[in-house]
C-alpha cells in the first residue's frame, strides 16, 4: 500500500510510524524517537521477541518491518518456524539486518479481555489509564487501580522478563483486577483520565446513529488513497450492535 501510494503521487516517505486503533496515547511522541537508519519499537511486553504495538523507522527499515507476510518464506528458510506475531517481528529485523531500538512510549493498548488477577509467571498485568507511564503498549483499561506501589513491585518482578513485562518502577503503573468485565462507572473513570475532547468523543460515540455512523465512515473513505472493506453499512450495523448494547 504504502508502495503504491508514493508510485502514484511519486514521493518517498521520510518517515512511516505503524501503529494500532486500540492504543491510548497520554503524550506525543517526541523527536528523539525519530532514528535513521534503526527501527524503534516499545520496550517490555515482548512475548519471547519485539514488541510490535508500534514502530517507528524510515523508509529502508519499515520495508523490513513491515513485510509481515511476504517474508515468511525467507524467515522458513532461515530457520524460523511456530513463531508468534512477535517472535516473527524480531526474526524480518534479524534476517534483514535492520538494527532495533527500544524505547519506552506513551501508550497502552485498551483491552476488554479478561486476564486473571494477580497475573501468574506467564500472565498478562493490565495497567489503569490512570497509569502516569509511559507503558509502552502494554495492556490496559479505564479502572480503579487495585495494586499500586509495593503490590505493583511483588507483581512485576513475579513476572517472566522476556514475555508479559514492563517497566513499573518509580510509580509509573497502577495495576487493575481485570478478570471481571470492566466495571459498570468506566465511563466516568474514562471521562476524567481523557479530559474533556476525549470525552465529549466518548459521547458522541455511544449515542451515534446508523445514519451518522455511515456518513463518518464516508467521510473516512474519501479521504483514504485506497478503500478495501466491508460495505460501511456492514460495519456501521455491527460495531453499534456491538457499542450499544
Amino acid at each position: 500500500m504504502i508502495h503504491t501510494h508514493q508510485k502514484r503521487y511519486n514521493f518517498i516517505y521520510d518517515w512511516i510510524v505503524r501503529t494500532r486503533v486500540d492504543g491510548y496515547w497520554n503524550a506525543p511522541l517526541s523527536p528523539e524517537n525519530f532514528i535513521p537508519g534503526k527501527y524503534v519499537v516499545p520496550v517490555g511486553s515482548s512475548y519471547g521477541g519485539l514488541n510490535d504495538r508500534l514502530g517507528i523507522g524510515d523508509f529502508n527499515t519499515s520495508r523490513a518491518a513491515l513485510s509481515r507476510l511476504s517474508l515468511i518464506p525467507e524467515l522458513d528458510s532461515a530457520g524460523f518456524r511456530q513463531l508468534n506475531s512477535e517472535s516473527a517481528f524480531k526474526a524480518q529485523l534479524v534476517t534483514r539486518k535492520v538494527p532495533y531500538v527500544k524505547k519506552r512510549l506513551p501508550f497502552c493498548i485498551m483491552t476488554d479481555r479478561k486476564y486473571e488477577f494477580p497475573p501468574a509467571h506467564l500472565g498478562v498485568p493490565v495497567a489503569a489509564l490512570a497509569s502516569p507511564g509511559p507503558l509502552s503498549g502494554a495492556k490496559c483499561r479505564p479502572c480503579t487501580p487495585v495494586c499500586q506501589g509495593p503490590c505493583v513491585a511483588d507483581v512485576m518482578l513475579s513476572l517472566d522478563r522476556g514475555w508479559s513485562w514492563t517497566y513499573w518502577s518509580n510509580g509509573t503503573m497502577q495495576l487493575c483486577d481485570a478478570h471481571l468485565e470492566w466495571e459498570k462507572r468506566w465511563e466516568k473513570i474514562f471521562d476524567g483520565i481523557g479530559g474533556k475532547k476525549l470525552a465529549a468523543e466518548r459521547r458522541r460515540v455511544k449515542d451515534l446513529k446508523f445514519e451518522e455512523c455511515v456518513r463518518d465512515f464516508g467521510e473516512m473513505k474519501g479521504k483514504a488513497s485506497g478503500w478495501e472493506s466491508p460495505s460501511v453499512e456492514d460495519i456501521c450495523r455491527l460495531g453499534l450492535r456491538t457499542t450499544q448494547r
